[in-house]
């Protein structure tokens, strides 16, 4: 089991709220969608890969779309939390920018396949799957909002991001993942980094006009 599905499994054990039957059912879905892929994964493979009956899948989940929504929403929170662990207020906000967008980069890398689940498999879910990432994508714009409103630059605020500009950097960012991960490049996220960074900048920068 990857790096990154051990974390997102561990991180719904501890929250009190989800016990270790449901952190088991999302390691399923990840180990099934691995192996075949979401539209072919049946709620037998999940309960058979989680090694839980299906009337616990029942317990926790209706459909197995509701399953991998909530793998994709745990995973994308894990994510934002690297990024936020990555920001250093004591760096100049230029650097904060680089150091964040390298965590991120390094954080979806880890796992092609759930990769593939976050960015695409997400996408086929239809009506669902789009309420999720909005869901999803409104947090990290959020957090990227909040997170340039109060760096700094030469003793002033660095820029003044409105809701909508910090959607434009999410919606920018997925492209160029998602652009990878066509042309097969998913280990290699870190070159999204220079590009990335640029345009965080950029974003920023008209801001202050």
């Amino acid at each position: 089991m990857t790096d990154t599905i051990e974390k997102t499994v561990a991180s719904k054990s501890a929250e009190g709220t989800e016990n270790e039957h449901y952190a088991r059912l999302l390691q399923g879905m990840a180990h099934a969608v691995a192996a075949k892929g979401y539209a072919d994964t049946t709620i037998a493979d999940i309960v058979r890969e989680a090694a839980v009956s299906r009337r616990t899948f029942y317990e926790h989940f209706s459909t197995k779309t509701e399953c991998l929504i909530a793998l994709y929403e745990t995973a994308s929170r894990l994510a934002l939390q690297a990024v936020s662990e990555a920001f250093d207020p004591a760096q100049p906000w230029h650097a904060q920018v680089e150091q964040a967008m390298t965590a991120y980069f390094d954080y979806l890398a880890q796992d092609p396949v759930l990769l593939r689940t976050l960015f695409v498999e997400i996408l086929g879910l239809g009506m669902p799957g789009l309420v999720a990432r909005r869901r999803v994508n409104d947090e990290i714009a959020n957090f990227i909002q909040v997170a340039i409103n109060s760096s700094e630059m030469d003793g002033s605020p660095a820029a003044h991001l409105t809701s909508e500009m910090a959607m434009t950097v999410v919606g920018g960012i997925n492209e160029l993942v998602l652009q990878a991960i066509e042309q097969n490049r998913a280990g290699d996220l870190r070159e999204l980094v220079a590009p990335a960074t640029r345009l965080v900048r950029a974003v920023a920068a008209e801001s202050q006009r």
